[in-house]
């Protein structure tokens, strides 16, 4: 039997999954931007920012979807009017049937994430986050139950999303022992008789479940539980990093000076009229570096106290550069917005086509250079 027709939606949840929305920004505007969910899809096409020019390349490929970095609408818009330059493109791809998904700082904190693609670029072996985000908030449940109901409660309480542990399902851990109790006047018991010391044969179960979904386990629990009153105890686990975040940190596979690693991240990116630049010691070792993918000096400090030897990262601005050096911070090396982000579409072009492909999806990187620098000159230093 052939596969059924993949859809927009099918593309989202692909994307989702790699890039889950919760890790945007507040500020930010991710997700789809215009298109039918429902509506059948044969071909996506990939960039970083979404002009004019791509979205007359993905009309003439007869693109279903275009899946972008930037987003089209990030500030606050009361009309997209086809008089107005977002507006006509918006216009333009809802004319042709083509969808628009952007995947922006999501993309950028999820684990792979456009700093992997950077970092994987430059040769690097990375080692996590500059800036490591949370793990989701988990609670520890641990429930006091007759051993012959052990299990439906458990169950209950794995069907609404306790005993979730990443690719691993319905864990949990249990151990019998003796638990007691006396019926007082008003309570209905299960088991045992009013004002008499009862003692039964309990299994204590421990379970995690996330946070949010607090409410959701202990309906459950109170549903199945063959008690009035059950005992149970609510832990909240301490927070921990988690692989996800801004930025990775990384080393190279040999050390180099500071002359050949900005020769390497030239060679490594595509060409820009912006370019490569460095601040630092020209002859200054590099082997351990940090890279984030898009403007990161707001990182500065962070990095600062990691002990790299090197920053890759964009849109560096005098005073900053110059204060990280008289610091004794790590030299910085300054390229392309669009050139330190253009990486990431290929990996999420890997992502889709490993999961879509065999539907009939083909899926392709636009070959078009959208950074917005096109001319530079340079005296002779």
């Amino acid at each position: 039997m052939s596969a059924s027709p993949a859809t927009i939606a099918d593309a989202i949840a692909v994307l989702e999954s790699a890039y889950p929305p919760r890790l945007a920004e507040s500020w930010d505007s991710v997700g789809l931007v215009c298109g039918d969910p429902a509506a059948p899809m044969r071909r996506i096409l990939l960039c970083v920012d979404v002009t004019a020019a791509v979205v007359e390349e993905a009309i003439e490929q007869g693109a279903d979807l275009i899946v972008a970095h930037h987003p089209l609408l990030l500030r606050g818009v009361d009309t997209v009017a086809a008089s107005t330059p977002k507006g006509a493109h918006i216009h333009r791809l809802i004319t042709a049937g083509c969808a628009l998904y952007t995947a922006h700082t999501n993309a950028d904190s999820a684990s792979p994430g456009v700093s992997d693609a950077l970092a994987e670029a430059l040769g690097l072996r990375t080692e996590g986050p500059i800036a490591p985000k949370p793990s989701a908030p988990l609670d520890k449940w641990i429930v006091f139950v007759p051993i012959e109901d052990t299990a439906a409660v458990a169950e209950g309480m794995f069907a609404v999303g306790a005993g979730e542990l990443g690719d691993y399902r319905e864990c949990g851990w249990r151990v019998t022992g003796t638990g007691q109790f006396r019926p007082v006047g008003g309570a209905n018991p299960a088991i045992g008789e009013i004002g008499e010391l009862e003692r039964v044969t309990e299994d204590r179960l421990e379970v995690v479940a996330p946070r949010v979904k607090r409410e959701m386990v202990r309906a459950a629990l109170l549903e199945v539980h063959p008690y009035e009153e059950p005992a149970y105890d609510v832990l909240e686990h301490a927070s921990l990093d988690s692989s996800e975040g801004l930025g990775r940190v990384g080393e190279l596979p040999e050390p180099e000076t500071l002359r050949e690693f900005t020769e390497r991240v030239a060679r490594s990116l595509p060409a820009t009229a912006w370019g490569v630049r460095a601040a630092g010691d020209p002859d200054r070792i590099v082997r351990r570096v940090a890279v984030c993918g898009g403007a990161g000096d707001s990182l500065l400090a962070t990095v600062a106290r990691l002990g790299v030897d090197a920053y890759v990262t964009s849109d560096l601005r005098h005073h900053p550069t110059d204060e990280n050096l008289r610091a004794g911070g790590p030299a910085l090396v300054d390229v392309a917005h669009w050139a330190s982000e253009f990486p990431w579409c290929d990996q999420a072009r890997q992502l889709l086509d490993a999961a879509l492909a065999a539907r009939g999806v083909a899926v392709s990187v636009t070959g078009l250079r959208t950074d917005p620098w096109t001319v530079a000159a340079a005296a002779p230093l």
